[in-house]
């Protein structure tokens, strides 16, 4: 492992030290609040100077128009503010007198938009995680938090929707720790519940918060003494969480073995040191929309979440595969990484950039690792989620954007020349759902074919390919939503009206038996002929395991100048199974004999014969067909739950856990990706427009006998 030489860490010239930068995300389920807490934060920093709502297609970070009319977040938004730590009477903190810079990524929650989350958790240092303070941890909220943790992001979490009926700041926090195995614990609880809801009880420093009623804004708010009635239980919460901080932390626990009580500034420093760690989730309540506590929640990320320093050093590979490091400073040499592509009316490419290490300055000339190319930077751009500044220079530890890159794709490192080092890209889920489309107009063909690229290059979860058989235009993305949005920008954006086949399950074909067979290929038309014989064993691999090559031929009996091929051969006949042509999952195939023509042999004979051993040996390894299952969760008033779960049941849907949460009943649920479209219709018919539902993509399952008739019929 080598590590670049670390030289000046901060630029004379940048106005925000690293020790005063946070890159920060705002993450969970679907309308848990991650949007209307982003509104308030611009607005408490001063960026904006009216609070946009969602629900009036006003917020700032949902600026697309599909966005404003959805009421949902599509694409993650950029945005940066600043947050001055004044002193405030009775509170203490870690820094005083100091403005700081926070980059803010407001993402999705919906799971057909996770590629989002996680190509911006892949270059965040923090997280606000939102859950609602109702419902608790939602199945999109486990996945986001796999996400972070699959990254490394340290994390807070804002327990929001407060002010609503039912809502249970301690069920969410045991919830937490239940569910996403966080070791959670309140540092700011609410104070008051439902339309009670007042303030906040600071454990730490152990004051109350009461935000003025004549302050509908909430920027006004007292720090007084905590009520008598609440002293036992803020005093009790204060306890718990030295003794939990005590357990992870060094330098708290050997207070805490010498009863000594640390003082607020060293509980702070530990619960900061253990958060960093991820060894501790400090817990917020509030609610974001009634403006209750979101102060509170931006000074915990300044106290308890880290700076670009404070994170392990970028990691990344030489040209020789050998471990790299480049740490955050300015002095350091240039290395960042593209995250984001966006196709923006004024700049054409738009790539969204992480610096981690070194600073770049306009017409700077970066190299792409992957491509081998250099390239000029003509503009920098600091991104104010649809709002546009030019600049000069970005340093180490920025988020922003940079215009005149042609060859770029998601995920690929831009170094200065001469510095050897690719970064680990972001990881992407396979495209579960995909359809035929085509312009209304012949004369839009073209328009539609250089959408589709621009758009499959913003998005890794969204692909484009052309049928060889019927030479339709195939689209695959991650469910009808996604898919909708699509077509949609296709009208809006690109000018191209387009009719779309119906949707398409993206099946998988596995075998369940262990089968051997051959596959020859002769051919003798005068001259030079074709001659290709390769035998093959065939056994179901695990589950998740996908496909796997083992050559065991000896004596030579398929030279290995050819066993290439053979692999190859191989990997292209399980691209279509014998079923209903779908793709071949989770197998295993040796390669066990064969023989061959010191003349008629070659690499293209070899690669056939392989092709045609795989159709022989499928057809004898009893193949099923598999579907994707999705696991969702219906939230409804409990009135409506027999009807809703009797459609479930007609949907194929393995019903889980049923859960009663208030008045609301929550049923857990697989159901098979075919049977959902058009879900959300029916859901709202069944329930009057009350009921909601979530859906992600679980595992792959066998499709019934019956149903395989059916499909292999359409097709």
């Amino acid at each position: 492992m080598t590590t670049e030489p670390q030289a000046t860490v901060n630029d004379p010239k940048r106005e925000f030290t690293l020790e005063r930068t946070r890159n920060i995300g705002i993450c969970a389920h679907i309308d848990a609040g991650k949007t209307t807490l982003t509104e308030r934060i611009l607005f408490y920093t001063g960026m904006v100077h009216k609070i946009g709502e969602v629900h009036e297609g006003t917020a700032v970070t949902d600026w697309m128009d599909q966005e404003r009319e959805r009421g949902i977040t599509i694409t993650s938004a950029a945005t940066t503010c600043y947050w001055p730590v004044h002193q405030t009477e009775g509170i203490q903190k870690i820094y005083d007198g100091e403005k700081f810079r926070v980059n803010i990524i407001d993402t999705p929650g919906h799971v057909d938009f996770t590629a989002e989350v996680e190509r911006s958790l892949r270059v965040l240092d923090g997280a606000i995680a939102v859950f609602c303070g109702v419902a608790g941890v939602q199945p999109q909220s486990e996945t986001v938090w796999r996400q972070a943790n699959k990254y490394n992001v340290p994390r807070i979490a804002f327990v929001n929707k407060m002010d609503r009926t039912g809502a249970d700041f301690n069920n969410a926090v045991n919830d937490m720790r239940v569910k996403l195995g966080a070791n959670a614990w309140p540092v700011l609880i609410p104070l008051g519940a439902e339309d009670q809801l007042k303030g906040q009880i600071d454990v730490v420093n152990q004051k109350a918060i009461l935000y003025l009623d004549d302050d509908a804004f909430g920027s006004k708010y007292d720090v007084v003494d905590i009520p008598d009635d609440l002293k036992d239980m803020a005093k009790e919460a204060l306890d718990n969480l030295i003794e939990a901080v005590a357990d992870v932390d060094d330098e708290i626990a050997e207070m805490f073995l010498e009863e000594k009580t640390p003082s607020v500034l060293e509980l702070k420093a530990g619960i900061r040191r253990a958060t960093i760690a991820h060894k501790l989730v400090p817990v917020c309540g509030g609610s974001a929309f009634k403006n209750k506590g979101v102060q509170m929640t931006i000074e915990s990320v300044i106290d308890y979440l880290p700076g670009p320093l404070e994170v392990p050093a970028a990691k990344g590979v030489d040209s020789h595969g050998e471990e790299v490091h480049a740490p955050a400073g300015d002095g350091g040499q240039l290395c960042g990484l593209a995250f984001k592509l966006w196709a923006d009316k004024f700049y054409g490419k738009l790539v969204f950039t992480r610096i981690y290490s070194g600073k770049l300055e306009k017409g700077t000339q970066v190299l792409n690792p992957r491509t081998g190319k250099k390239e000029r930077v003509s503009r920098l751009i600091q991104i104010q989620a649809d709002k546009h500044e030019d600049c000069d220079v970005i340093y180490s530890g920025d988020i922003a954007g940079i215009v005149g890159l042609k060859d770029v794709k998601t995920g690929d490192t831009l170094a200065i020349p001469g510095y050897d080092i690719s970064l680990e890209p972001p990881s992407f889920p396979e495209p579960v759902i995909s359809m035929a489309i085509e312009p209304k107009s012949k004369g839009d063909r073209e328009k539609l074919s250089d959408g589709l690229v621009r758009l499959s290059d913003e998005d890794p979860t969204f692909t484009v390919r052309t049928d060889e058989e019927t030479g339709q235009t195939i689209i695959a993305g991650m469910g009808e939503l996604h898919l909708d949005i699509i077509c949609d920008r296709l009208k809006r954006e690109f000018g191209v009206e387009s009719n779309q086949g119906a949707p398409q399950i993206a099946y998988r074909e596995t075998i369940t038996a262990d089968a051997n067979g051959e596959g020859k290929l002769v051919k003798q038309s005068g001259g030079r002929g074709q001659y290709g014989h390769v035998v093959i064993s065939m056994m179901p691999n695990e589950r998740g395991k996908g496909i796997t090559i083992e050559n065991k031929v000896v004596g030579g009996n398929i030279p290995k100048d050819y066993i290439p091929a053979v692999k190859k051969g191989l990997e292209e006949g399980l691209l279509n199974g014998v079923i209903n042509g779908s793709q071949v999952i989770d197998v295993h195939v040796d390669i066990t004999d064969g023989s061959y023509h010191e003349v008629d042999s070659s690499e293209a004979a070899f690669k056939m014969a392989a092709i045609f051993a795989v159709k022989e040996v499928m057809k004898k390894a009893k193949p099923i067909l598999l579907e994707p299952m999705m696991q969702v969760e219906v939230t409804t008033p409990e009135e409506f739950q027999g009807d809703i779960m009797g459609d479930l049941n007609r949907r194929r849907a393995k019903i889980g856990e049923m859960i009663s949460k208030g008045s609301d009943s929550i049923i857990a649920s697989e159901v098979p990706l075919s049977e959902m479209f058009g879900y959300v219709n029916n859901l709202r018919s069944m329930s009057k427009g009350r009921a909601a539902y979530s859906m992600e993509p679980s595992h792959f399952e066998e499709v019934p006998a019956n149903i395989v008739a059916q499909i292999t019929e359409q097709k």
